[in-house]
C-alpha cells in the first residue's frame, strides 16, 4: 500500500521531478530519432560525393607535385631563353667567329666557362636534369659527358623535325622515350624532355635547348601518394608516359573511353565492379593526370567513419540520458527545498537560512540567497545609523572648506607684504601658486574654457621660471573663437610638464601653443624644440596613451605634484570627455623637439561635458 501511494504521488502532474524528466526526456528523444533517419538517408548520397571529393583530393595533390616537376623543367630552357647574358653569349657562338689571336681565344675560354658556369647554376634547384644547348654551327653545351651522350645524336631523334617546324618560342614537349644517357639506362629505362629553338631578333633560329629528366621521378610522386588509386599521367592522344609500373609506359590507357571531359570524375564497371576514375589537365603540357580506384576501396574510409559515428551517437546518447536522469533527481531535491524557505521569509521570518552547501549551480544559488538575507539584515541595522553618519560628513565637509580658504587667505596676506616690500617677482610667484592650488583644489569647475586653461599654463610656467637656472619662454597664439572652447581643466598643464622636464630637460627653450579653429574642430599645438625622442620610444608611449583607456591603475597613484597627471591622464580624461571625436597625435624625432597635437570637437560632447560639470 505504501509502494502504491509513493509511486501515485511520483506519476502526480504537479510533481516538479517528473515534468523535468519527461519533457528532457521527449526533447532529446525525437531530435535524436530523426536526426538517426536522416543521416541514414542523406549517407547514400553523401558517401559518392565523399568518394568522389576524396579521390579528386589525391589527385589535385599528386598533380601540384607533378605540375611543380615539369614547371622547373621550363623554368630552365626560359631562363636560357630570356636571359640577357646568356643569349648573348650563345649568339657570338653561333656566329663561328674565328679564333686567331690570343685574346679571342682567351675570351673564348672566359664564354664556354659562363655558360657552363650559368647551366649549372639553374639546374641546381629541384632534382637531377640534364640540359642541352646545341647551335647550328655544331657547338654545344651540356651539364654532363660527351660519354653519358653525344649531343650530334639529337638530330636523329623522330622528334626533332617537329622542333624545327615550331614557329616563335613555341615548346615541344617529348613524352616518355627509351633513355638515351648510358649511366640511367639500368636504373631509369625511360626519360621525359622538354625542347626549344633559339631565336635572334629576326626570330631565326641559331640552336636548340633541351631539359631533359628521368620518368622515375614522376612515378615516384604516384608510389609516396597515400591512397591506393591506380595513377598515370597521359599524352593529349592519351598515351601512359608515366605509371607505377613502367611495362606499360607508350601504350594506349585501356580505359580512354571512360574520360569525359578535363578536370572531371566518373563512376564506371569493370567485369561488373565499380570502378572511380577521375582526371585533372596539365594546362602547359596538353597532358592529363588520371586516378584509377575501385569504388569499394574508394568508400571503405567513409564507410567506418560513418559507422563509428553512428556507434558513438547511440552510446552516447544511451549514457547521457542515464547520467540526465539522475542528475535530474540531483538537482529537483534542493529545488523544493529552497522553495520552502522562499515560502517561509516571505511569510516575514528573515533569520531562516537553506544551508544548502552542494558545489553546483543550485549550491551557487543556495549561497547566494543566504548572502542575500544576510546582506538584507545588516542593510538593515546600516540605515538605523544613517542620520547619525550623515551629520557627521556634513560636519567633516565644513572644516574641509574652510582649511582650503583658510590656506588661500594666507598666501593673499603673504603676497600683500612681499609686493609692500617690493619683491615683485616673489609676488607673482605665490599669486601664480595661489591660483593653481585654488584650481586643483576646486571641484566645482571640472570644465574649462581654453582661455582659462592657458592662464593656468602661463601661471605654472612662472613658477615652474622661477625654480629652474634657465627660463623657459613661452609663445601662445590663439584665435579668439578657440577661446570660448570648453574643455577639461589640467589637460595642457602635463603636457607643458614634460616638455619642460623631459623635452627641454629643464634648461632654456622654446614652449610654443596654438590654437586654431579648422571645420568643425579645434586643433591645439603644443610644441617645443627639445631633445625630442627616437621612433621606437615614440611608439611605445603611443601605445601607452591607447592602452590608457580602460586602465584606471593611474587613478590610485599618490598626486604629489600637477606634473604626476601624466599625458595617459590627459589622453584618458579627455577622451571620456569628447569620446572618439577626439585624437591626440604626438610626433618627435631625436634632436628635432616634440609636438603634441589634440584634435577636440568644436560643439564638444554635450553628454559628457553635463555630467562632469554635474
Amino acid at each position: 500500500m505504501g509502494k502504491k501511494i509513493k509511486i501515485n504521488n511520483i506519476l502526480s502532474p504537479r510533481s516538479f521531478r517528473l515534468k523535468v524528466i519527461f519533457i528532457s526526456i521527449i526533447c532529446l528523444v525525437i531530435p535524436a530519432t530523426m536526426t538517426l533517419f536522416i543521416y541514414n538517408y542523406l549517407t547514400k548520397d553523401t558517401l559518392k560525393e565523399q568518394a568522389l571529393s576524396s579521390a579528386n583530393r589525391e589527385l589535385t595533390i599528386a598533380n601540384e607535385y607533378v605540375q611543380k616537376l615539369l614547371e622547373d623543367m621550363m623554368y630552365i630552357t626560359n631562363f636560357i631563353q630570356v636571359d640577357a647574358e646568356m643569349n648573348t653569349l650563345l649568339k657570338r657562338k653561333a656566329k663561328n667567329i674565328r679564333e686567331d689571336t690570343p685574346e679571342q681565344k682567351y675570351q673564348q675560354f672566359v664564354d664556354d666557362s659562363k655558360i657552363n658556369k650559368t647551366i649549372d647554376n639553374i639546374t641546381l634547384l629541384g632534382g637531377k636534369s640534364y640540359v642541352t644547348i646545341f647551335l647550328k654551327n655544331g657547338q654545344s653545351y651540356t651539364n654532363y659527358s660527351n660519354f653519358e651522350f653525344s649531343p650530334t645524336d639529337l638530330f636523329k631523334e623522330e622528334w626533332f623535325e617537329q622542333l624545327r617546324k615550331t614557329k616563335g618560342y613555341e615548346t615541344v614537349w617529348i613524352g616518355s622515350q627509351p633513355t638515351i644517357f648510358k649511366s640511367e639506362k639500368k636504373n631509369n629505362p625511360y626519360q621525359i624532355s622538354v625542347a626549344r629553338t633559339l631565336r635572334d631578333e629576326n626570330l631565326n633560329i641559331y640552336g636548340y635547348v633541351i631539359v631533359t629528366i628521368m620518368e622515375n621521378k614522376i612515378n615516384q610522386i604516384f608510389e609516396n601518394m597515400s591512397g591506393h588509386e591506380e595513377m598515370v599521367l597521359l599524352d593529349s592522344s592519351n598515351h601512359i608516359i608515366s605509371q607505377r609500373d613502367d611495362s606499360g609506359i607508350g601504350e594506349l590507357f585501356q580505359y580512354s573511353n571512360q574520360l569525359k571531359e578535363d578536370n572531371s570524375s566518373n563512376i564506371f564497371q569493370i567485369s561488373r565492379m565499380d570502378y572511380l576514375i577521375a582526371e585533372q589537365k596539365i594546362s602547359f603540357t596538353g597532358w592529363k593526370l588520371v586516378s584509377l580506384i575501385p569504388y569499394k576501396q574508394a568508400t571503405n574510409k567513409v564507410n567506418a567513419i560513418f559507422n563509428k559515428v553512428m556507434t558513438v551517437q547511440v552510446i552516447s546518447f544511451t549514457i547521457f540520458l542515464v547520467l540526465m536522469t539522475y542528475f535530474l533527481r540531483t538537482i529537483t531535491k534542493p529545488i523544493v527545498q529552497l522553495g520552502n524557505v522562499a515560502d517561509i521569509v516571505q511569510r516575514g521570518n528573515l533569520n531562516i537560512r537553506s544551508r544548502i552547501r552542494s558545489k553546483d549551480e543550485i549550491g551557487r544559488l543556495s549561497s547566494s540567497f543566504d548572502l542575500m538575507l544576510d546582506r538584507i539584515n545588516e542593510m538593515i541595522r546600516e540605515i538605523t545609523l544613517t542620520e547619525g553618519r550623515k551629520r557627521k560628513a556634513e560636519l567633516d565637509m565644513l572644516q574641509a572648506q574652510i582649511n582650503p580658504h583658510f590656506l588661500f587667505n594666507v598666501l593673499n596676506s603673504i603676497r600683500m607684504k612681499v609686493l609692500v616690500k617690493g619683491d615683485k617677482e616673489s609676488a607673482i610667484m605665490i599669486s601664480s601658486l595661489s591660483k593653481l592650488l585654488r584650481m586643483t583644489i576646486s571641484k566645482e569647475k571640472e570644465i574649462i574654457t581654453l582661455q582659462e586653461e592657458i592662464q593656468i599654463v602661463l601661471d605654472f610656467i612662472n613658477i615652474m621660471n622661477m625654480r629652474q637656472k634657465e627660463k623657459v619662454n613661452v609663445e601662445i597664439s590663439v584665435h579668439d573663437e578657440a577661446q570660448i572652447v570648453r574643455i577639461p581643466r589640467f589637460i595642457l598643464q602635463p603636457i607643458i610638464e614634460n616638455s619642460i622636464i623631459h623635452g627641454l630637460n629643464q634648461s632654456a627653450g622654446t614652449i610654443k601653443v596654438n590654437a586654431k579653429i579648422k571645420e568643425n574642430e579645434v586643433i591645439i599645438v603644443i610644441e617645443d624644440d627639445g631633445q625630442g625622442m627616437d621612433g621606437q620610444a615614440l611608439n611605445r608611449l603611443q601605445r601607452k596613451l591607447i592602452q590608457s583607456i580602460g586602465d584606471d591603475s593611474h587613478i590610485n597613484e599618490n598626486k604629489k605634484g600637477f606634473s604626476s597627471l601624466g599625458l595617459s591622464n590627459v589622453y584618458e580624461r579627455v577622451y571620456m570627455t569628447f569620446g572618439q571625436d577626439f585624437r591626440m597625435d604626438i610626433k618627435s624625432e631625436l634632436g628635432e623637439g616634440t609636438q603634441v597635437i589634440l584634435s577636440i570637437p568644436k560643439g564638444g560632447s554635450k553628454s559628457n561635458v553635463q555630467s562632469n560639470v554635474s
